[in-house]
């Protein structure tokens, strides 16, 4: 076999004794849909318009009109395990992602990436002849790997995407986003000032993408996967929408819980009989929280609704292209969500999220000193449990659990052309690893064995497609498992198990609970102990499942995960890291791992007089630090959620050759910093806070690309001097210690022994 092996004509020794013959593309055929799947992110099953709500999403509400809403359809508790599960069709643990693509735990079902065992939706319409494009929210590939040093081979051009234009990480600023474009990091391409929104850009390139496809090649189908950042934190949108809300919530979430309830059942999205599930333990009642608290809650739902209705807006720009394109009709057109609502913003909710991860809740006296900020640029708000509790109305917890409010979502598919029953709701119960075979099965495609010479595991998901003329077929999905951090549940034929891990409890001792969905739709009536025979088949079916989609071994570790591992041949092999000036940007966890850390930064320039400007800024304004030069002096601002803690030297800076830096010491909670000129402190100031976590956005060196994380310069404040380069020494924490004192002890054991 040659480099010609597809030619069939004849070679002869001139054109005229020879037949030419021409390679044939790949085509699905004519009449092949083109397929968009429209993602939201920590969206609850309650929160659309169609499916209770009475929040404003009047766009998503003309597709369901027109095509079929899913009342039982199910998801992964938390994102990146969804989006692997939807667009491989496997589940979640299958193709290594247990958890956040920003771990890898040296087990196969955790490994940050999905694996090549498994390829994607869009690797496989791509082969039969798709055009595919992706904007949005990534989160499937090792956050280390996210640098523009790569390795690229899980971003999405490497996966099956021919254009991407989004973000890699699992959330970011939605008015100064961490963007990508292709294989390649860029700017913001305006400001909040300037109005924009990254919602708004993310459409604005799927709209092109789609438009460049089919004015060139018309005859391509198109796979487009636009994977919002809403609804995740932070909640954040244009002024004009959060003017709108004003006051909309004042009557709080018990009162809106139970209407949204209602219109559920008046609409049927939920079986008549259902019953609300009780109230989630932590959520106080609205009527007996102070003013304060009403005042903030209400205020943080309101950036909430206002997010949700901008999304819908930008939801409706895609089907008014789509329309005039004159593609809408043969568009299976999917809109769901990657989880339940979010429970990460607390009993109270945050003005910055990144408080919840390090365990800071501000009572509402504090957080209404800034209440006004709320839904713009100088906040980062996830709203309270409340609120979260009446998004994933009836049922019960939050995303991250395998109750119906973690794992329960909307689905709405529309097409036109195929669905007749325009309007109409199914029951029947489903999975998101099945719309991948429900997509390749309407496009006539059989996803191959071996895809580039890997084997491929078998596809785990169930075509719903049968659904769309059969509102009453029983579902052909006959088991489901779940899991996350030790949550579990099973779904097997009507009924369910479920577990809500402690974290640190023996996983021998959670606790099951059993519930008959078939006919308690919002797990309100256990049946554990009436039932121990038919709980413990479900137990022991679990397992089963578990070792047969390589859900072990079970760990909940979560959060503690972020920055404990230094792997060979990573950019966090070693605690030293060397920038050389100008580079790009670098994301989160490309960069250093400075939260909860002592470190050390030093920057080699060359000063000419007057030289200002950023050496290196990390976060945005609401969290982060930044190492600066301004009116002659070294500063360093630590900025905790606002809290800002500077230290200005105490001489200026030479003209010249310098090396300039900062010490960073962690004193338990609290610490301290000083700037050094030239190895030499002459400026300290006391940390009053220490953030483990500081921000989800990354670094900059030699200018702060994002919103700036001082209040004392404004803009970008590019140096204006020259860095040679700047380097950065991390100290070991407190684990590393553990684990280097350890293998010390036993390399000690080992020479003694010989």
């Amino acid at each position: 076999m040659g480099i010609d092996d597809w030619f069939e004509g004849t070679i002869g020794d001139t054109l005229a004794e020879s037949t030419p013959h021409w390679k044939t593309a790949p085509h699905p055929g004519p009449d092949a849909p083109d397929v968009m799947v429209v993602l939201f992110d920590d969206l609850g099953f309650a929160q659309l318009g169609c499916y209770g709500s009475t929040l404003a999403t009047p766009h998503v509400d003309a597709v369901a009109a027109a095509g079929l809403r899913y009342t039982n359809f199910h998801c992964t508790p938390v994102c990146s395990p969804t989006r692997a599960a939807l667009l491989t069709g496997r589940n979640h643990h299958t193709v290594g992602m247990r958890s956040v693509a920003n771990f890898n735990t040296g087990f196969p079902h955790m490994t940050g990436h999905i694996t090549e065992h498994a390829a994607t939706l869009a690797e496989v319409l791509r082969d039969a002849g798709y055009a595919t494009y992706a904007v949005g929210k990534w989160h499937l590939c090792p956050m280390e790997d996210a640098s523009a040093a790569g390795p690229f081979d899980q971003w999405p051009c490497q996966r099956g995407f021919d254009r991407f234009y989004g973000f890699l990480q699992g959330e970011t600023d939605q008015f100064a986003p961490e963007l990508t474009y292709d294989n390649h990091h860029i700017d913001p391409p305006a400001t909040a000032a300037d109005g924009y929104h990254v919602t708004e850009d993310l459409v604005d390139h799927a709209i092109g993408f789609i438009r460049d496809s089919v004015s060139n090649r018309p005859d391509r189908p198109i796979f487009t996967y636009v994977s919002f950042g809403a609804m995740h934190a932070p909640h954040q949108a244009p002024p004009e929408y959060l003017a709108k809300y004003r006051g909309q919530f004042d009557e709080g979430w018990d009162v809106f819980r139970q209407r949204w309830f209602e219109r559920q059942l008046e609409m049927g999205i939920i079986p008549p009989g259902t019953n609300l599930a009780p109230r989630n333990p932590g959520v106080e009642p609205w009527d007996e929280l102070s003013d304060a608290s009403k005042a903030v809650s209400a205020r943080l739902q309101e950036a909430f609704a206002a997010f949700l209705e901008h999304t819908d807006v930008q939801i409706g720009r895609l089907v008014d292209a789509l329309r005039e394109l004159g593609r809408l009709d043969n568009t299976i057109l999917v809109i769901t969500s990657d989880n339940g609502a979010s429970q990460e913003g607390g009993p109270h909710g945050v003005m910055h999220e990144m408080k919840f991860f390090n365990g800071v809740f501000e009572p509402a006296e504090v957080m209404i000193e800034h209440i006004d900020d709320i839904g713009g640029p100088h906040s980062h708000t996830n709203y309270p449990w409340g609120w979260a509790m009446a998004g994933n109305s009836p049922g019960k917890w939050y995303k991250q659990n395998t109750h119906g409010g973690g794992v329960r979502d909307p689905l709405v598919v529309h097409w036109p052309a195929r669905i007749a029953d325009a309007g109409g709701i199914r029951h029947q119960f489903h999975h998101i690893t099945d719309i991948a075979p429900t997509v390749y099965e309407l496009a006539g495609i059989t996803p191959p064995a071996t895809y580039r010479g890997v084997e491929q595991l078998p596809i785990a998901g169930t075509s719903l497609a049968y659904t769309f003329d059969a509102p009453d077929e029983p579902t052909r999905k006959g088991i489901q498992y779940f899991e996350m951090g030790g949550h579990r549940a099973l779904y097997a034929d009507g009924w369910k198990a479920v577990t809500r891990h402690e974290k640190g409890v023996s996983f021998d001792d959670d606790v099951w609970e059993l519930y008959h969905l078939a006919e308690d739709f919002s797990e309100t009536n256990d049946l554990a102990a009436e039932m121990p025979d038919k709980l413990a088949e479900l137990i022991e079916l679990w397992w089963q499942e578990a070792r047969t989609h390589g859900v072990l071994p079970l760990d909940d570790r979560t959060i503690e995960l972020f920055g404990t591992t230094r792997r060979p041949h990573t950019v966090h092999a070693s605690r030293h890291y060397t920038y050389f000036p100008p580079i790009s940007h670098l994301p989160a966890e490309t960069s250093p791992a400075l939260g909860g850390r002592s470190w050390e930064m030093v920057a080699t320039v060359d000063l000419p007089a007057g030289a200002e400007g950023v050496l290196y800024a990390t976060g945005t304004e609401n969290s982060g630090f930044s190492l600066f030069v301004q009116d002659g002096r070294l500063c360093f601002d630590y900025n905790s959620f606002g809290d800002h803690s500077v230290a200005v030297s105490e001489r200026t800076v030479p003209e010249g050759p310098a090396r300039l830096g900062v010490r960073f010491e962690r004193t338990g909670r609290t610490g301290w910093a000083e700037v050094t000129i030239d190895g030499e402190a002459c400026g300290r100031v006391d940390i009053g806070f220490v953030m483990r976590m500081m921000s989800s956005v990354g670094a900059d060196v030699g200018l702060d690309r994002l919103s700036p994380v001082s209040d004392r310069y404004t803009g970008t404040f590019a140096f204006t001097g020259t860095i040679h380069r700047l380097d950065v020494e991390v100290a070991p924490s407190a684990s590393e210690r553990e684990r280097e004192a350890q293998a010390a002890a036993e390399y000690a054991a080992e020479m003694s022994r010989q």
